[in-house]
């Protein structure tokens, strides 16, 4: 932590679901009352696109055409949560990374010094074999900082509407 601040660096964690944007707009929230840094990060998923060519789902050129369709959806939402901050006079900073998702997060934790990783909810677990393959799950448990997973949506839009 680089300051006496519980909370510092805030990262956000977004993976395209409908969730991500709730936890955008709590974070957003959270640094505006704290004044902690924010920045929002977006990885295209490059080794999920090349396990589905290796299984035959797609082939070469179906992959690089759903991996520029990602990365512009990627764009896409950082746009919108940097949207979203500015309409509370709110800086963060964006990146967006191509590669294995959860192992460029919890670099990134580690090289942004972020004290706070904000994600949306988790997906209900199906089986067990689920749990090795969703990245937020794995991501949510190798964080070297604390996870904050947002829920009750309804909530989160009055606290966002409310800020000032």
């Amino acid at each position: 932590m680089e300051s006496d601040r519980l909370v510092s660096k805030i990262l956000l964690f977004i993976d395209g679901s409908e969730g991500c944007i709730y936890a955008a707009k709590f974070g957003i929230a959270l640094a505006k009352v704290t004044g902690a840094e924010l920045k929002a990060l977006y990885v295209v998923n490059t080794n999920l696109l090349r396990q589905l060519e290796k299984a035959r789902i797609f082939v070469k050129v179906e992959e690089i055409d759903f991996g520029r369709d990602l990365e512009e959806d990627g764009r896409r939402y950082l746009r919108h949560i940097t949207e979203l901050a500015l309409r509370k006079e709110l800086s963060l900073e964006t990146e967006l990374l191509k590669g294995n998702a959860h192992e460029l997060v919890i670099q990134e934790i580690r090289n942004w010094n972020a004290d706070l990783l904000i994600i949306g909810e988790l997906e209900p677990v199906l089986s067990k074999q689920d749990t090795f393959h969703d990245e937020a799950e794995i991501i949510f448990r190798k964080a070297r900082c604390s996870v904050l997973v947002v829920k009750n949506p309804e909530l989160v839009d009055q606290i966002y509407e409310e800020l000032s």
